[in-house]
């Protein structure tokens, strides 16, 4: 089992940053690849940015050149620093984390992005 608790999410004016801190415990060896998804209201959860144990990263076109998602070497913490925010990036946002047999996720920490 793995658990994944959020931190750092809040409310911030149009043009400013936050950091997303996830913290990861439990069976961490069975962890192939860390993300961050966000669910705004009335949308789908989608994917924002995931990094591999490998370090490759992938993004939402929506983020690229704005967030950037980084871990430490154990997998133990993965981190989303996301500057140049816009209202639009308003919703909740969870950690996730894909293990050999199922996906973990995290309860989530909302981020309000005033105009």
């Amino acid at each position: 089992q793995v658990q994944l608790v959020e931190s750092g999410g809040g409310l911030v004016q149009a043009g400013g940053s936050l950091r997303l801190s996830c913290a990861a415990s439990g069976v961490l060896f069975s962890i192939n690849a860390m993300g961050w998804y966000r669910q705004a209201p009335g949308k789908q959860r989608e994917l924002v940015a995931r990094i591999t144990r490998t370090g490759t990263t992938n993004y939402a076109d929506s983020v690229k050149g704005r967030f950037t998602i980084s871990r430490d070497s154990a997998m133990r913490t993965v981190y989303l620093q996301m500057n140049s925010l816009k209202p639009e990036d308003t919703a909740v946002y969870y950690c996730n984390a894909i293990g050999r047999e199922r996906d973990y996720w995290g309860q989530g920490t909302q981020v309000t992005v005033s105009s």
